[in-house]
């Protein structure tokens, strides 16, 4: 397996922009990430992955209890 299959998209089909933070609401990635997500390296992708990752925990902590 390459390294570049290893790291899948984070998309969970719950494709939604949350206006406020204009992240979608399923995998916390901006609308240019999505679209570019095919044509990113591996690093870009891990990248993103962290980005994503720092998102939920502010989102989380946005809507405690949710």
């Amino acid at each position: 397996m390459t390294e570049e299959a290893a790291i899948e998209s984070p998309c969970i089909r719950e494709c939604r922009v949350d206006q406020v933070t204009g992240f979608c609401v399923g995998c916390f990635r901006t609308l240019r990430e999505i679209s570019y997500w095919e044509t990113y390296t591996p690093a870009e992708r891990r990248r993103v992955m962290t980005l994503v990752e720092t998102r939920r925990i502010a989102d989380a902590s946005r809507f405690p209890g949710n």
